[in-house]
């Protein structure tokens, strides 16, 4: 029986005057849900959870964005007898991490650990950063901001886009969109704060500092965020069966191949700019922030049009564009030609990062398989991230130059981009064939 049925028996038993007025007591919760169904879109509590999420955004994607700056610090100090290639492994770490894991948190935050989830993170981020500032060797890395951060940021992006939809309908698309702007926003304050600070107060301060920051932020996120209801069902790790969809299996693949370049650029671009002497130390760091300040618009704009004009055909030029300007960084040997380009590919992979998700939705045919199929993916993609970071290390080092790494960047996401039309055609070929 529904609220509103068991409110009208218990306001007609109530009029009879043959039932106690006690019985009334369980109405008023009952209109009170039906009440908060009008919160949807609208409301302090929805856009609170936005905040809340993009805090979350800030301290996983947003700490992860900022591996480049760390990466060209090591290269020059504490690891400067290590090659690239073997660095980057502790930043592609991070990411694999933090999207495999959620294979197993999505199923945790559907089981009801969602204030579990958060706290770990919540304390594990910052934890991890002071492991960090007392690093020295390789290994010491690896576990620290390999592996703990990692898992702490799998942690905290989980919640991140589990919790939206259950407070938005019309406007989910856009409500995740914002949120996702906290991962370029922390890829902007991150890298500046830590540069400016481990000039002053040296390497170990400056990554405290990060990690005080973090525990901070992620402290809001920890009082604002409120789970609205359990999932009825819970969700399975994996489908076998989706692997027997042509779609499905192109999709994955695409982005298998696309994350496994996309990176690179992320990586490697401050190192290129310094070594050939394109800009000083100073600028050099900031390339990664202003590409970042660019991804904030290029995750709003394509989420608020895939709305109109379907995903695909917003995710296809995104990374089509992406590949052309990692073709484009060949070129590239002037300070201002940097500059643009780094903000250009901020701008159009900001949609390459976003977009998929909403993809996924648009594919899947029973909404009640997404949260498995979008987990099945993420692992998928999760390796690209852990070897295509290293793989243009190891290109770097035997050819020491980094024209081997932009074509392997560039080819790798525009193989990933043809796959997508791929998909697009796919998609058009099946619904022709329904309607026929």
């Amino acid at each position: 029986m529904d609220a509103n049925s068991d409110a009208s028996e218990t306001t007609v038993n109530a009029m009879g005057g043959g039932q106690d007025i006690e019985k009334t007591t369980p109405a008023p919760a009952q209109t009170i849900e039906d009440k908060e169904e009008p919160t949807f879109d609208t409301g302090y509590a929805p856009w609170l959870q936005v905040l809340g999420s993009w805090f979350l955004f800030f301290n996983s994607w947003g700490v992860v964005n900022t591996w480049g700056v760390y990466q060209t610090y090591y290269e020059q100090n504490q690891l400067s007898d290590m090659s690239s290639s073997d660095i980057a492994w502790v930043g592609s770490l991070q990411s694999f991490l933090l999207m495999l894991f959620g294979v197993v948190t999505g199923p945790l935050f559907d089981a009801g650990y969602f204030r579990a989830l958060l706290g770990f993170g919540t304390v594990m981020l910052p934890f991890s950063f002071m492991m960090v500032s007392l690093s020295s060797k390789f290994w010491h890395f690896i576990l620290c901001q390999g592996i703990c951060v990692g898992l702490a940021c799998g942690c905290l992006f989980v919640p991140a886009v589990a919790i939206l939809p259950q407070y938005f309908r019309r406007r989910k698309g856009l409500a995740n969109g914002i949120a996702a702007t906290g991962s370029s926003i922390g890829g902007v304050i991150y890298p500046i704060m830590f540069n400016q600070l481990q000039k002053t107060v040296g390497f170990p301060w400056a990554t405290r500092a990060v990690g005080f920051l973090a525990f901070g932020t992620c402290l809001i996120s920890l009082s604002l965020m409120r789970v609205r209801f359990l999932p009825t069902e819970k969700r399975k790790l994996f489908q076998l069966g989706a692997f027997k969809e042509p779609i499905f299996v192109l999709f994955s693949v695409g982005m298998f191949m696309g994350f496994m370049g996309f990176y690179n650029f992320l990586f490697y671009v401050q190192s290129y700019a310094i070594e050939t002497g394109i800009v000083d130390d100073n600028l050099g760091f900031y390339l990664l922030a202003m590409l970042n300040a660019g991804s904030t618009f290029g995750r709003i704009a394509p989420n608020f049009l895939a709305d109109h004009t379907g995903p695909l055909n917003m995710l296809i030029p995104a990374v089509s564009i992406t590949a052309i300007l990692s073709f484009v960084w060949i070129g590239v040997h002037t300070v201002p030609g940097i500059i643009v380009l780094s903000i250009l590919y901020g701008m159009f992979s900001g949609g390459f990062v976003s977009l998929p998700p909403v993809v996924m939705a648009s594919i899947t045919k029973d909404m009640r398989e997404l949260g498995t199929r979008l987990g099945m993916v993420f692992a998928i993609t999760s390796f690209g991230l852990l070897i295509g970071t290293p793989i243009g290390g190891a290109i770097l080092n035997d050819t020491n130059d980094y024209l081997g790494v932009q074509l392997f960047t560039g080819c790798a996401i525009a193989v990933a981009a043809a796959i997508f039309m791929g998909v697009r055609i796919s998609r058009t070929g099946l619904k022709l064939a329904v309607k026929a």
